[in-house]
């Protein structure tokens, strides 16, 4: 993990290490997403005063705050858009008609990166070597994601209100993605396996809960249906579509009442 660039939140500049997360080095600045931001309010006002500086329009333009950015660090889906144009990379709705949009929805992991915006925060999801990793700003490192949890958690993030876009185009050649290449998945997987408790975010707990859960009720069945003397036979894990099935019946649980 020590190979991935990984910048944790300051203040409101998630746009910021978003993108710096997802081209795998400091890149941006504040400053230089402010500039892009100002560029653009350049170009609304422009538009706006082609159809006449009376307009309606125009003068609610100028009356207005840019809706590009403010001092408190925001920056929207169109400076990160205008930012990622010079590597010639698009930011594509998962949800849309797109081709690449209906590539990753079919098999996420055939894509190389996503990007994630709830209300003011955004966040990158890339596959670095063979592996995949969320970047979010707000925990403490990257967190490493299997190919079959990668459909469940853009789900999980969606149903949770996020915005995912698809990162269409050529990432930049990144020393993570080349040293991760040389590290087989498994042995990834095992420098996680010990910590995996206390790494978990709040969606890992959650999904698990659901498997809890999901195993309990497997056991109560079981029981009503065998003789007291039986031996307990093992539980296997539910398939991705059974898991799917839990972790949206568990967020859909009412929370406990407050006294």
């Amino acid at each position: 993990m020590e190979y991935i660039f990984h910048e944790k939140q300051v203040g409101m500049l998630c746009a910021q290490h978003c993108l710096n997360a997802l081209l795998q080095g400091p890149y941006f600045n504040p400053v230089d997403l402010a500039e892009i931001a100002r560029g653009l309010d350049e170009s609304e006002k422009q538009q706006m005063a082609d159809g006449g500086v009376l307009s309606r329009a125009f003068q609610h333009c100028f009356s207005e705050p840019s809706s590009n950015y403010d001092d408190s660090g925001y920056f929207s889906i169109q400076v990160l858009q205008k930012a990622l144009e010079i590597w010639n990379l698009e930011l594509v709705p998962f949800n849309s008609s797109d081709a690449i949009s209906r590539q990753a929805r079919d098999d996420p992991s055939s894509v190389k990166a996503f990007i994630c915006n709830f209300k003011l925060h955004w966040f990158t999801i890339r596959k670095l070597g063979h592996s995949w990793f969320d970047l979010n700003s707000m925990k403490s490192g990257p967190e490493l994601i299997s190919d079959t949890y990668l459909s469940l958690f853009l789900t999980t993030l969606q149903h949770e209100g996020y915005s995912v876009f698809v990162v269409s185009g050529n990432l930049p050649v990144c020393e993570a993605d080349r040293k991760l290449h040389l590290i087989p998945r498994e042995n990834l997987i095992q420098k996680k396996r010990p910590n995996a408790n206390s790494s978990q975010g709040p969606i890992d707990r959650d999904l698990q809960m659901a498997l809890e859960e999901s195993r309990r009720l497997y056991e109560v069945e079981d029981s009503t249906t065998s003789p007291p003397s039986r031996a307990t036979v093992p539980v296997a894990t539910p398939d991705a579509d059974e898991i799917r099935r839990l972790r949206l019946k568990f967020l859909e649980k009412p929370g406990p009442s407050s006294s």
